[in-house]
Order: C-alpha cells, then sequence, then structure tokens
C-alpha cells in the first residue's frame, strides 16, 4: 500500500517537510494570507485581550489539515507577545505529562495541543478546571493513603487544533471561548502564497505559473508550497531554473496532476464506485478496502477536497458520483 505520506497532495505534514515549513510561515497577523473573517475576529480579540492587560481566551480552530492552523497558533502567541509551547493530543498519555506542561507555563503563555480530538478522557477531565479556573487536581498516592492536591497555575491561552471538530467531547468545547472554522484557500490567494514562498526560497517564478499551480492546489497551502518546491526540481534540471507557465505544466503533467489538482489516487476514486460499483451508493470503508487505502486516509485527504468541488456526493447509503465528476472523467452521465 502507498505509504500515507508519499502523496505529493496529501495535506497533512510529513517529518522532512517540518523544518522547511516553519521558514515559511508568517509570524504576524498582517503577513497572514486568505482565512479574513478568522483573522479580523483574532485582531479583535487579541487588541482587546492586549487593553485588559489579560490572557486572550481559549482558542479552538477546526478544519481540514494543512490550512494554517499551526501557523495561526504561532502568530496567536507572537501577537500576544508570549511564549508557546507545542504538543499533540495523543503525546499527552498520563496527567503528569499535562501537569508537567500547564506547571511549566509563565502568565500569559500559550500552550497549543494540535489533534486535540484525540486527547485521552481522562487527561480532558483534568483539563477542565485548569482552562476554567486555572487550577489543577492530582491525586497522589493509591487506595487508604491517596490525597488530593490542588495546584494554582499562572492565567494561560489554550489553543486547540482540530480536523474532526464533531469528535470533541461537548464538555471540551463549550470550555473555549473562541472558535473558528478554517476555510480552503481561494485561487487568489494561493497565488499570493505560492509568490511569497518563492520570495523566500530564491525562487523566479511568473504570476500565471504562480495562478496554475494555486489552481491545482486543492485550496491548501501546504500542498501549494509542495507542489512549488516539486516543480522548482523539474525547472532546475529540464529548464534554466525559473518556472515558467511551459514548464510549471510540464512538472504538473509529470506528477499526474491535472487541471483541478487531482491525482492518480482521487481518479481512481471516482472510477472505481462508477465501474465496480455501477455507480451505486458505496460505503467508506468497502472504498478503501477495494482501493488498498486508509479508511482515514480516504476520510481526510481526499474526501474532503472531492466533496468541496462537486464530484462527489454523501448520501445514506454512502458515496456516489455527481454528474460534475462524470463529465470530468469524460465518462457519460447516466
Amino acid at each position: 500500500m502507498e505509504n500515507f505520506y508519499d502523496n505529493i497532495l496529501d495535506p497533512k505534514v510529513n517529518d522532512e517537510e517540518e523544518f522547511s515549513e516553519i521558514s515559511l510561515r508568517p509570524q504576524k497577523l498582517s503577513e497572514y494570507i486568505g482565512q479574513k473573517k478568522v483573522k479580523e475576529n483574532m485582531k479583535v480579540y487579541i487588541e482587546a485581550a492586549k487593553k485588559r492587560g489579560d490572557a486572550l481566551d481559549h482558542v479552538l480552530l477546526y478544519g481540514p489539515p494543512g490550512l494554517g492552523k499551526t501557523t495561526l497558533s504561532n502568530i496567536i502567541a507572537n501577537e500576544m507577545g508570549a511564549n508557546i509551547k507545542v504538543t499533540t493530543g495523543p503525546a499527552i498519555e498520563r496527567p503528569g505529562d499535562l501537569a508537567a506542561l500547564l506547571t511549566n507555563l509563565a502568565e500569559n503563555d500559550v500552550l497549543f495541543i494540535d489533534e486535540i480530538h484525540r486527547l485521552n478522557k481522562n487527561i480532558e477531565e483534568i483539563l477542565y478546571p485548569a482552562l476554567e479556573d486555572f487550577c489543577l487536581d492530582i491525586i497522589i498516592g493509591k487506595g487508604s493513603t491517596a490525597k488530593s492536591i490542588r495546584l494554582d497555575l499562572p492565567k494561560f491561552t489554550l489553543v486547540g487544533a482540530t480536523t474532526r471538530a464533531g469528535s470533541l467531547s461537548t464538555p471540551l468545547r463549550d470550555r473555549f471561548g473562541i472558535v473558528e472554522k478554517l476555510e480552503l484557500y481561494s485561487v487568489a490567494d494561493l497565488a499570493v502564497i505560492i509568490e511569497r514562498s518563492s520570495d523566500l526560497l530564491n525562487i523566479k517564478i511568473d504570476k500565471e505559473a504562480a495562478v496554475e499551480l494555486a489552481k491545482r492546489s486543492r485550496g491548501t497551502p501546504r500542498i501549494a508550497n509542495r507542489l512549488l518546491k516539486r516543480v522548482r526540481d523539474y525547472a532546475l534540471v529540464l529548464g534554466d531554473g525559473n518556472l515558467s507557465l511551459e514548464i510549471t505544466k510540464l512538472a504538473l503533467e509529470k506528477l499526474d496532476i491535472d487541471d483541478l489538482g487531482l491525482d492518480n489516487t482521487d481518479r481512481k476514486i471516482l472510477e472505481t464506485i462508477i465501474y465496480k460499483y455501477s455507480g451505486r451508493p458505496v460505503g467508506a470503508e468497502t472504498l478503501a478496502a477495494t482501493l488498498n487505502e486508509e479508511v482515514e486516509t480516504i476520510e481526510d485527504v481526499y474526501e474532503p477536497y472531492l466533496l468541496q468541488i462537486g464530484f462527489l456526493a454523501r448520501t445514506p447509503k454512502g458515496r456516489i458520483v455527481t454528474a460534475n465528476g462524470y463529465e470530468h472523467l469524460g465518462i457519460k452521465y447516466e
């Protein structure tokens, strides 16, 4: 089976990209491109918190992977003039792990928890008083010798990020004062992001080439930056190193990415439903087994974009391909 991170259109970050991505990330709200509504709201909340001399309310950011949730959390910390501690939901396994994180925070610091929907339920219970009353109740010892200790915590801001807001428990979701959804980016915004990244990477790119890359980036900045680097490789080997429209189209063709950003797996999903199941509704697990992919990969990587562009539809019985999907593949819709 294809490795989950081998796919160039996978919006999730891989280990090799982690370092290079940091250098491309904006540091201030004024540098952050797109997500206009979220940006405007966050600017007001941050300014108000600074005027009060208080910590920012807890923030929940949700939306598909690769849209800038981690970047926005770092910007929040920078704008508040605070330090940021970064972790993930699965990494906090024991109450002691959470206690160590929280007791090391300074006043108004930001704690960023990625994939917060994967937090252990026991950890969630300990987190509630920390979020509401800025204190931590820890039980030391076992049986008759067990005793509860309450630790006072500095006022801090929890920024939680998730791709699955629906998987968060209601009590945890209710403790976030600020909830913002990040949407897929427009082609215009992605073109600006690509031009900014090319400047930082010392790549010369034509405006038409930036727009072409933006059209095929599935509305996701992370994919746009990844495609930019791969097209640069083709430009260096097959051209003069500059990204013209011609070399960009050639590289994307070699990468098997079509005009709408669909790759071979996207097309296989649509064709499998049409040919193997005669266009009838197909469940995610059946589809994953047929394609030899993980269910999570289908649901998190491929399906959101196919739904967004109207090539796939969800019904109570399963996924079906729409008339637009048939048309894109050049198959007669019946």
